[in-house]
């Protein structure tokens, strides 16, 4: 128990930009039959659960396969008065279910879970991300995507109903800031 109260006295600056429940990670239903190639390209942020690594605004996220086979990861946002980006890799681990991708955006850390719950591939996706700690408790993510910046509201109440259904609590979920962008900088700008 001791273990446990510290772990959480230390996780406890970053709980605002995270959302943690208790439990084990749930395992949502994913994509049937889901297609790569279809999926690559440009998503903008439309929504998401907290998530300390973006805070900014003009949120968006380039899929492209690389030489080797691998998912090349470009994100970007407008974050205090700069255009940020990071660059991570993507693998499928498991052919036989495409839509549970592993993503890292580091050499030093694990692929962490970013499973396709649903998508049309030409306007919405619908993504989750859970980590288990200890199976104690879990860091959750989820995303709404839109092959542009704004969606429609009947759309993004389609995303939320699924991820309601999938067991999300979707009530720190907030809108992503898609106003005043410009997708050239986005480009060009690293961190």
């Amino acid at each position: 128990m001791l273990v446990l109260c510290v772990l959480l006295a230390l996780l406890s600056p970053l709980t605002s930009a995270q959302t943690y429940r208790w439990g084990a990670c749930p395992i949502p239903k994913v994509q049937p039959n889901f297609q790569l190639q279809k999926y690559l390209g440009r998503w903008y942020e439309i929504a998401k659960l907290p998530a300390s690594f973006a805070r900014g605004k003009c949120i968006e996220a380039n899929y492209a396969i690389r030489p080797d086979g691998t998912i090349r990861v470009l994100n970007s946002q407008f974050y205090k008065e700069k255009v940020r980006t990071a660059e991570g890799t993507a693998v499928v681990p498991d052919l036989r279910n495409p839509a549970r991708i592993g993503v890292s955006f580091s050499y030093f850390t694990p692929y962490s879970p970013y499973w396709i719950l649903s998508t049309d591939y030409t306007s919405v996706a619908v993504v989750y991300s859970c980590t288990d700690i200890l199976r104690i408790f879990h860091v959750e993510y989820a995303w709404i995507l839109g092959r542009s910046r704004f969606l429609p509201p009947e759309t993004v109440r389609y995303a939320q109903d699924l991820l309601l259904t999938e067991g999300v609590d979707l009530f720190r979920m907030t809108a992503t800031d898609q106003t005043g962008c410009k997708d050239d900088e986005h480009v060009t700008a690293t961190c």
